[in-house]
């Protein structure tokens, strides 16, 4: 079974095209006009969009094909949603709460998003998404500092290292958000840690790489969970038609 699974997000537009549950090729940012090509020329047998797509249906008929689902609170899943607003839940997030119970299966997973904004999330080893938080990302936390004062510059993240003590406006805003962040990651892991036993950490988003040597908590950063939680919705429609 060949699928193809869609993620809309925020900054940019990722695809990703599966052999089964086996991740081939991710292809990035693509025309939307080019995506019905993609899917003739992979063969591909499913479809799955994460998005606020609004021509679904002439996507639909664009490529022929009749099984292409968009990720929505109405699509059934392999995992239990207990969000109490589901409608107003990025989907993104539910996502990656599916890849991360099909890759661990038999833990309580924390998925932490960090692009645009930083969310959290708790889906349990019985397969129950939870929730979690929500919080500004680095380049909205830089945005912010410049857009809601009247002196301080506007920044951009780094991947030079960041002192604690900043010694000039520069690097003490750099200091007071690269760091802070640093802080609030580790101790939103700690408190999830007491409060879930074997708790396995994924994280993923623009700035996953930025963030991983400078967490001293145990995690595995995986850049294409969403697509891979994508994936394991289409194949538990396949196995249940």
């Amino acid at each position: 079974m060949r699928n193809l699974a869609i993620d809309m997000g925020n900054s940019r537009v990722k695809a990703g095209l599966f052999d089964n549950s086996r991740l081939q090729s991710v292809l990035y940012d693509p025309e939307p006009e080019t995506l019905p090509e993609l899917v003739a020329a992979q063969a591909v047998d499913q479809v799955i969009v994460c998005s606020v797509v609004s021509n679904l249906q002439d996507f639909e008929k664009e490529t022929g094909l009749s099984d292409v689902y968009k990720l929505t609170a109405d699509l059934e899943l392999p995992i239990s949603n207990l969000y109490q607003t589901p409608r107003t839940l990025g989907m993104d997030r539910l996502a990656a709460a599916a890849g991360a119970h099909f890759l661990y299966p038999e833990e309580n997973c924390l998925v932490i998003d960090a692009g645009t904004t930083i969310t959290y999330d708790l889906i349990t080893n019985e397969g129950a998404y939870l929730g979690g938080g929500i919080s500004p990302g680095l380049g909205l936390r830089f945005q912010s500092l410049n857009q809601h004062t009247r002196q301080l510059p506007h920044l951009r993240s780094t991947n030079q290292e960041v002192s604690l003590i900043g010694n000039s406006t520069e690097s003490s805003i750099k200091s007071g958000v690269v760091n802070g962040t640093v802080v609030e990651i580790e101790g939103m892991i700690r408190s999830y840690d007491e409060k879930f036993s074997t708790l396995k950490v994924i994280m993923c988003g623009g700035d996953a790489t930025f963030f991983e040597s400078r967490i001293k908590a145990p995690i595995f950063v995986n850049p294409h969970l969403v697509l891979i939680g994508l994936n394991s919705i289409l194949m538990y429609h396949a196995r249940n038609k």
